[in-house]
């Protein structure tokens, strides 16, 4: 027998990591090291404006192109950093169950308050794969687990009956919402107390409209208290004040997150005209042209009024 996880429509949906999550890039030297110090201070300036939560080793942070090493590093040294200020959110996810496991009790021992698991990739796996992968790890972890739906880039969506299934377990906690699927989260939104988190920036407003808890936002790297302003406007009841500043966004958004480039380039171009911690993607991604970082920070100082 299953415990009933559901809200009732006058509770606020569960925050089990914060509301404000910022996927955060992960720092590297000109010479292509790992920049503990510059992560440590990004993260401190997050933290100052607005970020209750960091997910570390995401997509943004370039998951793929660290080592299983610099991910525990990365996740020692903010901790150190940011104390108890705020939550960790380690992305551990990989296409290998096993390894995946491996590195969601690394997180952990290294101080993260809950791991990120996306759908594994590349390999395509039916649901019942899907929902057994899932399930392995989050037997296994000694922290709570954030599901990271993102089909567009694992190739393989998360069914909405598999999630409703996955909502059954104690160690799920949450969502990380990239499925582009509003009926398929509305219905586990409406069936499970899972939190939803917006991990695309131009839906934080909508899917808080109807339960999401918060966001996983990339864009939060260099405006993370105008993005922190559509949550708190929209749960003081200001819908209005609320959708005007997502509607401020948009152009910010558009031309971070809907271009060729990966937002981790993107925003890592941004952070240098920031002069805030970022250094050079790597490879195979490969850094912004400066014609495309001077667009960029045009749309950041047309938002923020800041000086050319």
């Amino acid at each position: 027998m299953t415990t009933d996880r559901r809200r009732t429509r006058t509770e606020a949906p569960a925050a089990p990591f914060g509301r404000a999550l910022c996927a955060m890039v992960t720092p590297f030297t000109e010479a292509g090291a790992l920049d503990l110090d510059g992560a440590q201070r990004l993260a401190d300036h997050l933290v100052a404006r607005g970020c209750d939560g960091l997910v570390l080793s995401g997509t943004t942070g370039e998951s793929p192109t660290t080592s299983d090493a610099e991910k525990e590093e990365l996740v020692r040294a903010v901790r150190a950093a940011v104390g108890d200020r705020v939550t960790l959110v380690a992305g551990v996810g990989t296409a290998d169950t096993r390894h995946t496991v491996e590195l969601a009790r690394a997180a952990a021992k290294a101080g993260a308050d809950g791991v990120l698991v996306v759908t594994p990739y590349y390999s395509r796996p039916p649901q019942e794969a899907v929902e057994f992968h899932f399930r392995e790890v989050a037997d296994a972890s000694d922290v709570p687990v954030m599901l990271y739906d993102i089909p567009g880039r694992t190739g393989t969506a998360v069914a909405t009956d598999t999630m409703l299934r996955l909502a059954e377990h104690p160690g799920i906690v949450a969502v990380k919402d990239c499925s582009y699927d509003l009926l398929g989260t509305q219905k586990v939104l409406s069936r499970t107390g899972l939190a939803y988190y917006a991990g695309c920036d131009e839906q934080i407003l909508a899917l808080c409209a109807i339960g999401a808890t918060g966001y996983v936002s990339t864009v939060a790297n260099v405006v993370p208290a105008h993005v922190r302003t559509i949550l708190d406007r929209y749960a003081a009841g200001a819908t209005r004040e609320a959708t005007d500043a997502q509607l401020g966004l948009t152009d910010l958004i558009d031309r971070m997150m809907n271009t060729p480039l990966p937002g981790t380039v993107t925003t890592k171009a941004l952070l240098t005209t920031l002069d805030l911690p970022s250094g050079p993607p790597r490879a195979p991604l490969r850094p912004a042209s400066q014609e495309t970082t001077d667009h960029l920070r045009a749309a950041y100082e047309r938002l923020t009024g800041a000086p050319a």
